[in-house]
């Protein structure tokens, strides 16, 4: 995939929110092919998700691939949460071989656009609710370091 490449941290498109992707235009070819070379991109560079503005594009899609499963996400929005949180170790391919712990809710429900622009709702928990939410943060601007999990102190 010559043509796509990972944008790291710093880079600003990172922090920024995404522009929203018209109904209308996910049929597109440009759209269909984008999702198409980000899972490639995605699998080719070992990721579990991969969000439009990892590549340089601030739109609102992302795609995770989970146990053999492929979700696109287009316009995604958590619209649940559980109170109940985990702390799990996380990477990212904009932060090339940082893992930290991160503290994130256990469950959550997304709403959004599939890549027919039909809407779905996905409610999961563990590794999924966890790719979920860290591939939608990066459409609002959201970077998983700053979902850190604080160390306690000793004595």
């Amino acid at each position: 995939m010559k043509e796509l490449r990972i944008r790291t941290y710093p880079d600003p498109i990172l922090k920024k929110r995404s522009e929203k992707i018209k109904p209308e235009d996910i049929k597109s070819p440009k759209i269909q092919k984008l999702i198409s070379n980000m899972f490639k991109f995605m699998e080719e560079n070992n990721g579990l998700g991969l969000a439009a503005p990892q590549i340089g594009k601030s739109l609102q899609l992302c795609v995770i691939n989970f146990g053999g499963e492929r979700h696109v996400l287009i316009n995604p929005k958590v619209v649940s949460k559980s109170w109940r949180k985990e702390i799990c170790e996380e990477g990212c391919l904009s932060f090339p071989g940082k893992f930290i712990q991160i503290k994130r809710p256990r469950k959550v429900t997304v709403k959004g656009l599939d890549e027919n622009g039909e809407k779905f709702k996905i409610t999961a928990d563990g590794l999924l609710s966890k790719a979920l939410q860290h591939e939608t943060d990066h459409l609002n601007g959201v970077l998983f370091i700053e979902h850190e999990a604080k160390k306690k102190k000793n004595g």
